[in-house]
């Protein structure tokens, strides 16, 4: 008299039967081993670009507003930006808006910086005294560029810890020359280590008097006057950027005699981070779904396999049913046998994942992570891919005639 089989005993077998068929074992493991390190891994990476992305928008400063000219048109086609932002919309953004605390309008360039023998191509920024609190950047040594310094053109400079290493390296640097184009510039002060934004080293720059910039470097344009690269303007406080960026705007607007499209663009670090968490987001999602392309090819791989060892174990499932087994209890056995396979596929390629993204964070500069949510839910997928992919080879098994099955005997 035949009874139904326990998921004790269904599970003792199964596991049996695996162990026996180690190398086949492992090799249809590895394709979900693959998956789940690869879906793990990728979505560590994809999280900690975002993470770098955020921590580097947060080193711009604090309740800061970008103005920078041309508009979205522009800056799509590769446009050469108009010299329309000029000293004096940052004199009047800081005289005529009530919700803005400093302004630090900003003339940027890349030239030969040299010392002794050595020289680098590195970027200047003629700034005034309000660029240091606005951008929150903080003086290590000596001190910075004063008002006084921008009145009367001097020509002082303030470098970055990076560009003081390559010059100096272990020696003091104030007080000592440094040749930018053709004039020579006294160090002044050194700034504290402030890291990398979208690429560009922060730490690598220096920084001299606007009017220094303007007499020696850039020049003054006879119709627009002095050009800026960029306003940044500090609001009062964070839920004063808004109204900021809504005044500074109606302000331009009026001062360049705007009637339709702008010729400015005003960005806040709200804006910057919200692109940045999109596009992060983004890319996130794609390498999940890549790596989830792997899990699927590695379920693909349990079924392929399993239906070969179908096949080779027809004598076993047709004695099986000679004696009394049911389809339910072939169909419980395979499938527990799928389930065995991905569960553990699942469980190594998860700790494989988990410690190349440790790896990752430690020998990059990106803080790759996965939250135990994503962890979860990867093992959760591998074991029900393991299940669904299973299903086929547990139903031929189940369906095989036991006399059919018996004549290969």
């Amino acid at each position: 008299m035949s009874r139904n089989i326990s998921i004790k005993e269904a599970l003792g077998m199964a596991t049996k039967t695996l162990v026996s068929n180690k190398l086949r074992s492992s090799l249809t493991m590895l394709g979900i081993i693959i998956g789940n390190a690869s879906v793990i891994t990728l979505v560590g990476l994809g999280r900690g670009a975002q993470t770098l992305a955020k921590n580097q928008l947060s080193n711009l400063g604090a309740n800061v507003l970008f103005i920078v000219p041309g508009n979205n048109d522009t800056r799509r086609r590769g446009i050469s930006f108009p010299k329309n932002l000029v000293l004096e919309d940052a004199l009047a953004i800081s005289n005529q808006v009530p919700t803005v605390k400093k302004v630090a309008p900003q003339i940027s360039a890349n030239e030969i910086v040299q010392s002794n023998s050595k020289s680098l191509n590195i970027s200047i920024a003629g700034v005034t005294p309000e660029f240091l609190t606005v951008r929150s950047f903080e003086v290590d040594k000596g001190r910075f560029i004063s008002q006084g310094d921008v009145n009367s053109a001097r020509s002082y400079v303030v470098i970055g810890p990076d560009l003081k290493d390559e010059f100096f390296k272990d020696k003091s640097s104030l007080g000592k020359k440094i040749r930018i184009k053709d004039h020579t510039y006294e160090i002044i002060g050194i700034l504290k280590p402030k890291g990398a934004v979208f690429g560009s080293n922060q730490d690598k720059n220096a920084y001299i008097p606007l009017n220094t910039m303007v007499n020696r470097i850039t020049g003054k344009d006879p119709t627009y006057g002095v050009s800026l690269s960029f306003i940044s303007v500090e609001a009062i406080n964070k839920n004063a950027t808004s109204a900021a960026k809504f005044q500074i705007t109606n302000l331009l607007r009026q001062r360049h005699k705007i009637i339709r499209d702008d010729d400015f663009a005003v960005r806040s670090q709200e804006d910057a981070l919200n692109i940045v968490t999109n596009i992060t987001s983004g890319l996130t999602f794609l390498l999940a779904g890549i790596g989830a392309v792997s899990l699927v090819v590695g379920g693909i791989g349990i079924m392929n396999i399993m239906l070969v060892s179908v096949s080779e174990r027809t004598e076993e499932i047709g004695l099986r049913k000679a004696i009394g087994a049911k389809q339910s209890d072939i169909l419980i056995q395979f499938l527990i046998e799928a389930l065995i396979l991905s569960t553990i596929g699942g469980l190594i390629g998860t700790t494989t994942g988990l410690s190349g993204v440790f790896l990752l964070a430690l020998i990059t500069p990106l803080p790759a992570s996965v939250g135990i949510t994503t962890t979860i839910s990867t093992m959760i997928i591998s074991g029900s891919i393991g299940l669904i992919f299973g299903v086929l080879p547990a139903k031929r098994a189940s369906k095989l005639d036991p006399i059919v099955a018996l004549r290969s005997l």
